[in-house]
């Protein structure tokens, strides 16, 4: 559905994107995730057509989106992170105006006009002024006028920034219904987001792909925690020895016993857990823990992002 290939993209003396390449099948949901000034507008702004790259290929159904700029955006959605609004019109004539603009066949308007409507909840709303609206009803205008053409392709940048909790939980039940027949790609830096929403992140740092894997490829780890009632002196010296075991982290559980994680080698392919049992019950250790390490998205984003630090 979409395919991005070494996309480059500077502003003056600073390089917004530096090489980005992913792809996304229909019927994803993706979120770019990424640090304030990571390149996540950026790359939806080319995606769209608002900017042009400074090299770099996009594919849109097999289509360039840089030579054939009308056709892609025909089959494409966008809501920026500010919609765009006219305050002094009601929802019923801004929608349609999109659908106007949109170029929406007239036989085809009332069908069109009435689903986005209806996928939005703005049916109690149609008479009021956008500049009367709540935050989050202004958003789901802004998701309305997006779908207004019924496009295969939701592009959504920072759908829920300024929102209450509540409008937030709204917005991605919205997005979650839209998604039953679009691919959506948004941008975030709400790690909880993507949890919510997404089966696959796209995680971007300086401009680059630092991860492009489904939440539960990331989380996967071949690690593994042990905590013992008792400290043991020679246990790290032990655990390195095991087959599969690249390295040993000493620290203190919650609970202030003496904890240790043991890193895996995944090349290896070693389960780590019944040869640490296997350990221990030799030794006769005091186990009170053993389990697999677990990462979360926000372990991984801090992984990545130290990593992009230190490289800086």
């Amino acid at each position: 559905m979409i395919e991005v290939s070494a996309l480059t993209k500077s502003y003056g003396p600073i390089e917004a994107l530096r090489g980005v390449s992913f792809h996304i099948s229909r019927g994803e949901i993706v979120g770019l995730l990424g640090p304030n000034g990571a390149g996540k507008t950026t790359i939806l702004k080319i995606l769209t057509g608002y900017l042009q790259p400074d090299e770099g290929t996009i594919l849109i159904h097999g289509l360039n989106a840089l030579e054939h700029p009308r056709e892609v955006q025909a089959q494409i959605g966008y809501l920026p992170e500010t919609a765009p609004l006219y305050p002094e019109l009601t929802v019923q004539s801004y929608l349609q105006l999109m659908a106007d603009l949109r170029q929406v066949p007239e036989e085809r308007q009332r069908e069109h006009f009435s689903a986005a409507v209806y996928a939005t909840g703005l049916q109690g709303h149609l008479t009021r002024p956008i500049g009367q609206l709540s935050r989050g009803f202004r958003q789901r205008v802004g998701l309305a006028q997006a779908i207004m053409h019924q496009p295969q392709i939701l592009i959504l940048d920072e759908p829920t920034v300024g929102l209450d909790p509540t409008q937030i939980v709204e917005i991605r039940q919205l997005i979650r219904r839209l998604a039953q027949h679009t691919t959506v790609l948004f941008s975030t830096h709400i790690l909880s987001e993507v949890e919510t929403l997404c089966d696959r992140a796209i995680i971007l740092m300086n401009g680059e792909v630092r991860a492009d894997a489904r939440l539960s490829d990331l989380a996967a780890t071949s690690n593994a925690v042990m905590v013992l009632s008792n400290a043991v002196l020679d246990a790290p010296a032990a655990l390195r020895n095991l087959e599969g075991v690249r390295a040993v982290e000493t620290f203190r559980s919650d609970d202030g016993f003496p904890a240790y994680r043991i890193l895996g080698d995944s090349a290896m392919g070693v389960e780590l857990c019944p040869v640490i049992y296997d350990l221990a019950r030799s030794r006769q250790w005091a186990l009170r823990e053993l389990r697999r390490d677990v990462r979360t998205l926000e372990t991984v984003f801090n992984e990545l992002a130290t990593r992009a630090e230190v490289a800086a």
